[in-house]
């Protein structure tokens, strides 16, 4: 087995609402190896997104270790995790997130505004990600003048543009017809597949989940044993 690009050991994630403490994930153990195209699933509540969250450095644990490509996120400061994530992660979601009054090449652009890179080769690089996912010929258009199927992949090559290590997509065909969620689908295939791009996918969808390596699925907080590579 290739190594672990992530790795959670006893992971425990509470929110405190009022007087109450929520108990979201309970003792969670998972790895995770390199290249693997993983799809998450659960009913609401089960504690699926809290978990894709963590991994992505969006959010901490209340107790545990999570390792993502070598580097101990629980260990972070909230300033440290910002940078790590900005640097190591794509981020898809559900409804793409995108500036409106931005064109699709521009919007792409944006997570490389933190670097120190150019701005011709900020340009040269979003172009490069908009060709990836095939969308190139719309890269002077806004959002208002995509499909949702358009707009998504543009938003999937705002996730690429930095070459991240990972790419964590929360439900990132939920807005679209069927049609449109395999051409998205079929891509992140090709992303995992011919480029090596790791990707966790939360999806309700089993259709949609058809398309990973393989499912986990969860429950109150816990993965099941089915599927899983529980440690």
């Amino acid at each position: 087995m290739s190594e672990a690009i992530v790795s959670l050991r006893n992971i425990d994630k509470r929110y405190v609402r009022g007087k109450q403490s929520v108990e979201v994930l309970q003792g969670l153990s998972l790895d995770i190896p390199k290249g693997d195209f993983v799809a998450l699933m659960g009913p609401s509540g089960s504690g699926k997104t809290t978990l894709l969250n963590l991994i992505g450095g969006l959010d901490t644990p209340t107790s545990g270790e999570i390792t993502v490509g070598g580097q101990r996120l629980d260990k972070l400061s909230s300033g440290g995790l910002s940078r790590w994530r900005a640097n190591h992660i794509g981020f898809v979601f559900q409804f793409y997130n995108l500036m409106p009054m931005l064109t699709a090449q521009r919007n792409v652009e944006l997570p490389l505004l933190l670097t120190n890179l150019s701005s011709e080769k900020r340009k040269a690089n979003a172009v490069a990600a908009l060709t990836l996912v095939g969308i190139a010929d719309r890269a002077k258009h806004k959002p208002s003048e995509l499909s949702g199927g358009q707009a998504q992949r543009v938003a999937i090559a705002r996730a690429l543009v930095a070459d991240p290590m990972l790419l964590v997509c929360d439900e990132p065909t939920g807005d679209l017809d069927r049609k449109s969620a395999d051409e998205v689908l079929h891509l992140l295939q090709i992303l995992n597949r011919e480029h090596g791009k790791s990707i966790i996918m939360v999806t309700h969808d089993p259709k949609a989940a058809e398309f990973a390596s393989r499912q986990l699925h969860m429950d109150k907080g816990s993965l099941l044993e089915a599927g899983a590579a529980l440690v």
